[in-house]
């Protein structure tokens, strides 16, 4: 990204936004149910981020999976906590980039709320974030 915020809006569908950020650790409250594409890993500590925003959706790099599965264990606690997780192989998207993940990533791995949502392994991210922007609904305060 070439702006000077962490952060750049692809998409704002009413009140959901498809947000860009490098590192899901510039989520704000101001983020609370939008979509998230991010090019943090999907461990528990990039989770945690997003569940204390509440984003709808999240997008992350699996890692390469890492140790006892570290690189996305945090997409199982993201689902208990209502949000949409999906990461992206390594091998198609540069960590620690957002704007890749969108453009080049392929989808890996996903929680159970993905499914619902009509996302697979296998897809491209621009593709789940197509579906996603039609299917999270704005969020009640």
């Amino acid at each position: 990204m070439t702006n000077k915020h962490p952060f750049e809006i692809l998409f704002a569908d009413g009140s959901v936004k498809t947000v860009l950020m490098d590192s899901i650790s510039y989520v704000v409250p101001d983020n609370r149910g939008d979509i998230i594409i991010s090019g943090s890993h999907g461990g528990t500590s990039s989770a945690g981020y997003a569940i204390d925003a509440r984003v709808a959706a999240a997008f992350f790099n699996d890692a390469g999976g890492g140790k006892n599965n570290a690189g996305i264990r945090g997409m199982d606690e993201l689902e208990k906590n209502g949000i949409i997780a999906v990461a992206v192989s390594h091998a198609s998207a540069e960590i620690a980039n957002a704007a890749d993940t969108y453009a080049c990533g392929i989808v890996s791995h996903v929680n159970g709320l993905a499914v619902k949502a009509g996302i697979s392994p296998g897809m491209r991210a621009a593709e789940a974030v197509a579906i996603l922007r039609s299917y999270v609904k704005p969020q009640e305060s």
